[in-house]
């Protein structure tokens, strides 16, 4: 497994009519997470796609325990649970800064030919950076 923190503070537009951070603002926190983990590992997001790569989301699970508020600083941590191949799977927390766990969810993404609109092989780029975390 291969995991990732990421910051980000609650906005006053993420948050519903009872100050609570809205249910579908949580799958645009995993993206973050998700972005990040691409990011720290020496892949931007921005690269794969200008490669000709595309990630959509094919599963996403939240599990949702306690609310998030209003300028909560946030963590989330984006773990890879298993090598990737045409799929790449993430488990995600959220934590608040009394590291409270808020949220629990899931995300499986697919690799695509942009052009072709078909699944591929993840690229061996991204391949040889995951694997180097494993040795």
């Amino acid at each position: 497994m291969i995991r990732n923190q990421t910051n980000i503070r609650v906005r006053y537009g993420e948050t519903d009519q009872m100050g609570y951070v809205y249910y579908g603002n949580y799958a645009q926190f995993f993206e973050v997470g998700r972005v990040e983990w691409l990011r720290a590992l020496g892949v931007s997001y921005k690269s794969l796609e200008d490669s000709g790569i595309m990630l959509p989301v094919i599963q996403l699970n939240i599990n949702y325990m306690k609310p998030a508020k209003y300028d909560d600083l946030l963590t989330i941590t984006t773990i890879m649970t298993k090598k990737p191949l045409v799929k790449i799977e993430f488990d995600f927390e959220v934590h608040n800064e009394n590291n409270v766990l808020l949220t629990t969810g899931y995300t499986s993404l697919v690799f695509m030919d942009m052009k072709k609109n078909k699944p591929i092989k993840a690229p061996q780029y991204l391949l040889d950076q995951i694997y180097a975390q494993f040795n």
